[in-house]
């Protein structure tokens, strides 16, 4: 089964829904996302019997609530070659707190660490643009509501691959102190 560690953000759904939808889709093919969460690890394929273990693991890690505010929207890998267009969070300390006790967590299985981790929402994968300057520009006149939210729990999300995208389904939900 395959597996992910995410932050939910469905909270805010409506904000990031309305800035998403300023996204121009008529300037190449671009999927817009219908859930939004942050990933803290990507498990990849989990045979069933090792879900049991993964649960156990993420139940021993301790986190005080902590508050995250939407920032800006960016691009990766980089706006010469875009492939995912995210909505930033702010302030970083505690969700990259978080996810190092994840990865820690797991540094006896054979998962691949993320080194270059960088907290996101993605609101959209881009398989090419027409035009970049323009694209980019577009993206550079999309402004974000800096809306806040207290961060209580990350959750075991399990992901279906579709013809129409995937399909994520909570598997489990691990609470703050």
């Amino acid at each position: 089964m395959r597996l992910f560690i995410a932050i939910d953000f469905e909270e805010l759904k409506d904000i990031l829904d309305n800035t998403k939808n300023k996204i121009d889709n008529s300037m190449g093919k671009i999927n817009k996302v219908d859930t939004y969460h942050l990933t803290l690890k990507f498990l990849e394929d989990i045979p069933d019997d090792d879900v049991k273990i993964i649960k156990n693991k993420l139940s021993k890690i301790e986190f005080d609530k902590f508050p995250l505010r939407l920032d800006k929207i960016g691009t990766f890998p980089n706006k010469d070659y875009i492939k995912v267009i995210w909505a930033g969070v702010k302030p970083w300390d505690k969700v990259k707190e978080l996810q190092s006790k994840i990865e820690e967590s797991f540094v006896k299985f054979d998962f691949k660490k993320d080194f270059e981790f960088h907290p996101h929402i993605t609101l959209a994968r881009v398989k090419f643009v027409r035009d970049k300057d323009r694209f980019i520009k577009m993206l550079e006149d999309i402004s974000i509501e800096e809306k806040e939210i207290v961060i209580k729990d990350f959750r075991l999300v399990k992901s279906r691959l579709t013809s129409n995208g995937p399909v994520y389904e909570d598997i489990a939900c691990f609470n703050s102190l």
